[in-house]
């Protein structure tokens, strides 16, 4: 019997995704489970383990309360799922503004415990020095500039980035500074067109956006929202399903036949089998 085993598809890679710059638009959606993550991996380039996994699926109020452990968690589920698509995770809030070592430390275990393809983490003033410092360690960084999710506490509030020259100019800078430190890809939240293509066009690696218009090399959603799982959902997203009216229709089924005897039917009971004829 021949020892050869099956082939196994090519995982897309970090310089995959770079080379596209320029290049035929990244799809990324977020992924937080392993059946989810199976059914989105023919479609995506890349599935984002996102910190949104604390508001999308946790019920947290923001990401800030989302734990090292919680990402390592879901993202363990994504790479069980996924074949194809290069998995990045999300480096939550505190694993990695201590300093670089330990954003390494972590990073490092969140690479082990998952098997994933790159990490995330927001690109604040210290971002680039930790980003270079992970990168020249063999670790794959996406960066995250414009609104950041876990400066909620110091924003006050979830709102498009940009709108004045200064705020323009040190988003512009962070880009710069994340694209030019190391990381392979960057995504834009919640800025004006306008920024973004000045963004996208003036760096050399891809430019992944939500909420930051078509001129990016790339889009990203939180998979709820885009499947309608939710009542509200921001400006920039566009529902592609409506899985939350799908899923009360389902669930009022199944409570109205289990109170009216319909379910379990014959045809879903077990029953004993015959003793054999003598």
């Amino acid at each position: 019997m021949s020892s050869q085993t099956q082939p196994t598809l090519k995982r897309t890679t970090a310089p995959d995704i770079r080379a596209r710059k320029g290049g035929e638009p990244i799809v990324v959606l977020t992924a937080y489970d392993a059946p989810t993550a199976a059914i989105m991996d023919p479609h995506c380039d890349v599935l984002l383990v996102g910190d949104s996994v604390g508001m999308a699926v946790h019920g947290m109020t923001s990401t800030v309360g989302v734990t090292l452990e919680m990402m390592i968690l879901h993202g363990q589920a994504v790479m069980r799922g996924a074949k194809r698509a290069m998995v990045v995770i999300d480096m939550p809030f505190g694993s990695y503004e201590a300093g670089m070592e330990t954003a390494y430390a972590n990073a490092v275990r969140v690479m082990k415990e998952t098997g994933a393809q790159a990490i995330k983490l927001e690109s604040g003033p210290t971002a680039p020095a930790t980003i270079e410092y992970l990168v020249q360690r063999g670790i794959p960084v996406m960066g995250h500039v414009g609104l950041l999710p876990q400066s909620i506490n110091i924003d006050g509030s979830f709102k498009a980035k940009g709108r004045d020259e200064a705020e323009r100019a040190r988003i512009l800078q962070s880009a710069h500074d994340t694209a030019n430190a190391g990381a392979f890809s960057v995504v834009i939240e919640g800025v004006a067109e306008s920024l973004a293509r000045e963004i996208t066009e003036a760096i050399d690696k891809p430019t992944i956006g939500i909420g930051a218009s078509a001129a990016c090399d790339g889009q990203v959603l939180v998979t709820p929202d885009m499947l309608g799982l939710f009542d509200w959902t921001p400006k920039f997203v566009r529902k592609y399903a409506d899985l939350r009216g799908e899923i009360d229709r389902a669930v009022a089924g199944y409570a109205a036949d289990v109170r009216a005897r319909r379910f379990p039917a014959e045809v879903e009971t077990y029953f004993s089998k015959k003793p054999a004829s003598p």
